[in-house]
């Protein structure tokens, strides 16, 4: 018998407000914007366009294909077949009064190792781990797992944290019974907000990608006012990756990469010295679409 299969695209559709990383969702917070493939539609992006703007109202601009979830997880039942969700990674910039925008870390909040409530869930996790190792039978699972654990979570002075492993992150909290999504009970669970089905997962996917492509392509010109400062260019790069970037080498690297020009403005409402406004060179912005460049996220 021919196994029937339905579509589903899925947009993790993000943007920055008030150095805050922000996800489009609907249903109070718990799905991202969804629906099935229909006939009508010209084209996979041509649909998931549809639906955001369907569902949220909100036009978008960059998107860009995420991934294909087919897991067993994901079958409709022996008369339905499988469902197949094709997942876009969509950017833009969000506006006061819009509802469904949600804090990235509303759903992560160990991804975000600049504040003190990303630490202290950092230190929550790494102590629910070591009880997980800890409850594992057979001496070598144990050792690889708690190496994974070290390695994935930054646990000790050895290892460095990566701030694009958001989503093997994720899938080893859930293989823990460590988050809601894995039907554990609430006593149990690390904090964050879950969401239905696998819908957190897919905006770890989300995070991942865009995390990586800030450092080799210009993603960020679809989240930036169309002039900033760079001061509040390094905050968006910071908010985004939910790490600190070292103040000098990010401006160095900016200038002689010369991805952005002066307007001869000034933004005065800095709380300190008024500070000069720049945009993206529009020959630099198509350049470094097709060549990539490379941002630096180094902690200092």
């Amino acid at each position: 018998m021919t196994t029937q299969k339905m579509i589903e695209l899925i947009a993790v559709l993000t943007a920055v407000r008030d150095d805050v990383p922000q996800v489009m969702t609907i249903d109070h917070g718990r799905l991202l914007p969804s629906g099935p493939l229909e006939s009508t539609h010209r084209s996979l992006q041509a649909g998931v366009r549809a639906w955001v703007e369907r569902q949220t109202g909100h036009p978008i601009g960059h998107v860009e294909q995420l991934y294909t979830f087919a897991d067993h997880d994901r079958l409709l039942g022996a008369e339905q077949g499988r469902m197949i969700a094709i997942s876009y990674l969509a950017l833009t910039r969000s506006h006061a009064g819009e509802t469904g925008w949600r804090d990235w870390y509303d759903y992560f909040p160990w991804e975000n190792c600049k504040t003190d409530a990303g630490r202290d869930c950092l230190t929550i996790i790494e102590r629910l781990l070591c009880k997980w190792v800890a409850g594992m039978d057979n001496a070598a699972v144990r050792v690889r797992q708690w190496q994974r654990c070290v390695t994935l979570f930054a646990i000790g002075d050895m290892v460095a944290w990566n701030d694009e492993l958001v989503l093997q992150r994720y899938e080893l909290l859930y293989e823990a019974g460590l988050v809601a999504e894995a039907g554990c009970t609430p006593e149990s669970t690390v904090p964050g907000r879950a969401m239905h089905h696998d819908h957190r997962r897919i905006l770890a996917t989300g995070m991942a990608r865009l995390r990586a492509k800030i450092r080799y392509r210009p993603v960020v010109f679809e989240l930036m006012p169309e002039e900033f400062t760079l001061l509040q260019l390094q905050r968006v790069m910071e908010s985004l990756s939910g790490v600190h970037i070292h103040k000098q080498n990010f401006r160095r690297l900016i200038m002689q990469q010369q991805l952005v020009e002066e307007t001869g403005g000034i933004e005065e409402h800095t709380g300190g010295r008024p500070a000069r406004l720049y945009r993206f060179c529009g020959e630099v912005r198509q350049a470094r679409y097709l060549a990539g460049t490379k941002i630096p996220l180094a902690q200092p």
